[in-house]
């Protein structure tokens, strides 16, 4: 069997298109989850030990793509800023620019472990509520409060950081250079 990259996408693209097409219903997505599975082919296909195995590899990493894909999609919906824009909180935008990940993550390493967990897990891991649940051998609801505590606790250190830093700047009056007048 012909294991050359180019021969597998020779021979498998159509079938995989084909198969992405019917999931997705829409010829970009069927496109990107194609493409993807042959990414993964190239990346980690070397790992296939029995390559008589190869076409229910690449349909099961399509099929598994399009799972996450979804499962991404309904956690993180895409919606329209014009449609949602009355739910989304009042930011300063001095404060978004304060932001940056060390500080989010620093600031996360602060919050209580029972919340801390549920938001890493759920986050930075991309586990759903039901996985959580498992790996903490918690109820899918204390998981739900767990998070909602534990985003409430992360928001308020986040703002007593924003503050510290803000108190910290000393502003350099009508001489914004520090360029002594005269």
């Amino acid at each position: 069997m012909d294991t050359a990259f180019e021969g597998v996408v020779d021979r498998f693209y159509q079938p995989l298109y084909r198969f992405a097409l019917s999931l997705t219903r829409a010829e970009s997505e069927a496109f990107d989850l194609t493409q993807q599975t042959f990414y993964l082919w190239a990346t980690k296909g070397h790992q296939l030990r029995d390559r008589s195995k190869l076409k229910s590899w690449l349909f099961t990493t399509l099929h598994r793509e399009f799972l996450g894909s979804r499962r991404r999609g309904n956690r993180f919906p895409h919606h329209e800023v014009s449609s949602v824009e009355h739910q989304l909180p009042v930011i300063n935008p001095t404060v978004v620019n304060d932001l940056d990940g060390d500080t989010v993550m620093e600031t996360l390493l602060q919050v209580e472990e029972l919340y801390r967990a549920p938001l890493m897990l759920f986050y930075l891991q991309d586990h759903s509520y039901k996985e959580i649940a498992a790996i903490l051998d918690v109820p899918i609801g204390t998981v739900m409060s767990r998070l909602a505590r534990g985003k409430e606790q992360l928001r308020a250190l986040l703002a007593d950081r924003i503050g510290e830093r803000k108190s910290k700047i000393v502003p350099l009056s009508n001489n914004q250079f520090g360029v002594a007048n005269g």
